[in-house]
């Protein structure tokens, strides 16, 4: 069966392919009866546009490229649905390409976007291979960085020091007098290492141990890895007084695995977590975790790259610091306390994810 074609709307609808073109492209340059008398010959006809034809003719391809380390962990969910909910409501289709947390798979996706002729690139994250960056800086398209904070964006950087959060919730464990601290992982990418060097700074700053407090695993993050790490410490009789997990997936583990061997939580050992997911504030106990700007994230990136795309010029490196916010519930403390950060003073305060509350959408 041949493919439906442009002038076979255009015959059924009794107008010339010139105007059937226009009527998909600018509705409003023509008028209403004539616009659905071919509206309904292309809905009758299944006519689906040449795509590719269009994009030769325009110079425009209306693509966005993302690129995320991981579709299994949950934390890209919020930032991914801020980032279509901007795009698509502006015309853009976006492509999500999984790195796995590879550098060299993500040289691959810039690659094939960049043949794609995506107009601009978001990705999560701030290390890239040299030939990574070299592209990008040679495409002179919008680039956005999220996530983490870079001394030398590519172009925009929208993220938080995530070295500075995981200061802060070992600091908050350090002043509620504990002094074995533990550390849980997965997989040590990036972020986490950052997180990690955040917690054996603030270790180190009191003269706590820290290199012998660490559970690592290299495999994604999730509930069950949190409790599989949990049950091997205890099972070694190596029980700290705290634990700062590096997301809530294992620190919601953790917690589960404290249960079923009738080990309380906060009275015989404390944990945070980080990410400060929806179910934190409705566990038993609640997890007391750090605050990231998902969404927000999303959402901003997704709003200056459309800036960027209608900008009669480039503008230079950009960096914006979203900051995060301590939030202290029931795991290792009874009162609920938020505190707001950001990584410098010119950096707007942040207003966490209460409890039962949702982003602004």
């Amino acid at each position: 069966m041949r493919r439906i074609t442009l002038d076979d709307v255009a015959s059924l609808a009794g107008v010339s392919p010139i105007t059937v073109s226009r009527v998909l492209r600018k509705p409003a340059t023509v008028s209403e009866t004539l616009r659905l008398r071919v509206i309904e010959a292309v809905e009758k006809l299944g006519y689906v546009p040449n795509v590719a034809a269009s994009r030769l003719a325009s110079s425009r391809t209306h693509t966005i490229g993302v690129i995320v380390p991981t579709l299994y962990n949950v934390i890209f969910a919020e930032y991914l649905f801020a980032l279509h909910e901007v795009l698509v409501a502006a015309g853009f289709q976006v492509v999500v390409v999984n790195s796995r947390y590879s550098e060299v798979e993500e040289e691959n996706a810039i690659k094939a976007l960049l043949g794609q002729r995506a107009e601009a690139i978001i990705i999560a994250g701030i290390h890239h291979t040299a030939l990574s960056r070299q592209l990008l800086v040679q495409a002179r398209l919008p680039v956005v960085q999220t996530f983490e904070l870079s001394d030398d964006p590519i172009d925009l950087n929208i993220g938080m020091s995530q070295e500075d959060a995981g200061h802060i919730a070992t600091r908050h464990l350090i002043d509620r007098g504990f002094r074995r601290i533990a550390f849980l992982t997965g997989n040590l990418d990036h972020r986490a290492q950052s997180r990690f060097d955040g917690y054996h700074n603030a270790m180190r700053e009191v003269g706590l141990k820290s290199l012998e407090m660490i559970a690592h695993r290299p495999r994604h993050s999730s509930v069950a890895l949190g409790s599989e790490l949990f049950g091997e410490m205890d099972d070694r009789g190596d029980l700290p007084e705290a634990i700062f997990c590096t997301d809530d997936n294992l620190a919601l583990g953790a917690m589960q695995e404290c249960r079923k061997r009738r080990i309380r939580v906060p009275d015989d050992i404390s944990i945070i977590g980080f990410h400060d997911l929806e179910f934190s504030a409705c566990a038993a106990p609640s997890l007391s975790s750090i605050a990231t700007r998902r969404y927000e994230t999303g959402r901003l990136a997704a709003e200056k790259v459309l800036l960027a795309l209608d900008a009669a010029t480039k503008s230079g490196p950009e960096q914006i610091d979203m900051g995060f916010a301590l939030v202290v519930r029931e795991s290792t403390s009874s009162e609920l306390v938020f505190a707001n950060r950001t990584s410098n003073s010119s950096a707007g305060a942040i207003r966490p994810t209460n409890e039962g509350e949702q982003p602004d959408e």
